[in-house]
């Protein structure tokens, strides 16, 4: 059993709501217990979203991150966590950025990258060239790891510029996500070929969109990626639309296809290592020694 199946869980995103779901977890408590019940389970890393008290709506507020934070690393302070600056509600950099203030037990160690603009099915993520970069080097000067998320080939290759100017630098991780309707499809040719074309020093996970996420998460684990996984992409358990899932659901699923396939989940600590992050226990973000 060999133990470097990256699980990034992603308990909550800016789409699900109780409406939808009653598995989502949206207060603070909710999402602290979710990614708490997760860490038990088995993960390697943690994508945040922060919702509004009152309107369960995505707010990008310190105040509401530092909260969740702060809970989760009460008993998981090895756990890398990452949070999101996602641009499909908040287009002013201001906002976009305010996660990446944190700093001392509350710093992230990561902050999420969408490396251009797309289009979901009803919305749309703008990430414009400058505020891509600007991110990026708000990140570096802070000493906090980009989480790079490419939904198509051209978004890797933006990284690669990223590389040569020097605004980014290896060892790098990336998402792959597929089967959004305007971006790569949850395929084997699309898949290889964005994991071909990723650049030197980079770990990567597949993750799927809704039905597209147990073929995306089974495909990397046979191929000795990682997994992003959680109901962020997926609120079902069956492709048949019959059962909503919990967290715990999909990352219980996660592991016996893991376990069959003979691998077994990157502890946190192992993780910090390959991406030269400081070891956690009060010390976040990547280490420059």
């Amino acid at each position: 059993m060999t133990h470097d199946l990256i699980v990034n869980f992603t308990p909550t995103g800016m789409i699900p709501t109780k409406e939808m779901t009653p598995h989502v977890p949206v207060s603070v408590s909710e999402i602290v217990e979710d990614v708490h019940q997760a860490s038990e389970i088995g993960i390697t890393m943690a994508h945040l979203h922060a919702r509004d008290a009152q309107t369960g709506a995505p707010t990008y507020k310190n105040e509401v991150y530092a909260k969740i934070v702060e809970g989760i690393r009460k008993y998981a302070p090895e756990l890398v966590i990452c949070l999101s600056l996602s641009g499909r509600d908040f287009s002013e950099l201001d906002k976009r950025s305010e996660p990446l203030m944190l700093e001392g037990h509350l710093k992230p160690d990561m902050g999420s990258l969408t490396l251009s603009s797309l289009n979901f099915n009803k919305t749309a993520s703008v990430n414009a060239p400058e505020m891509v970069k600007n991110l990026a080097v708000i990140m570096k000067e802070k000493g906090i790891v980009p989480e790079l998320e490419a939904f198509d080939i051209g978004m890797i290759n933006y990284a690669k510029y990223l590389e040569r100017k020097q605004i980014i630098q290896a060892p790098y991780y990336f998402n792959l996500l597929f089967g959004n309707i305007a971006c790569s499809q949850a395929n084997l040719l699309h898949s290889g070929v964005m994991i071909n074309d990723l650049p030197k020093g980079s770990l990567w996970s597949l993750a799927g969109i809704g039905n597209e996420q147990l073929k995306m998460n089974s495909l990397s684990i046979a191929v000795g990626g990682g997994v992003r996984v959680g109901i962020e992409d997926n609120i079902w358990y069956d492709a048949a639309r019959t059962k909503l899932a919990t967290n715990a659901d999909l990352l219980k699923r996660v592991h016996l296809i893991a376990n069959a396939n003979g691998r077994s989940v990157m502890p946190p600590k192992d993780f910090r290592v390959k991406m030269n992050l400081e070891p956690g226990f009060g010390k976040y973000g990547r280490n420059f020694k």
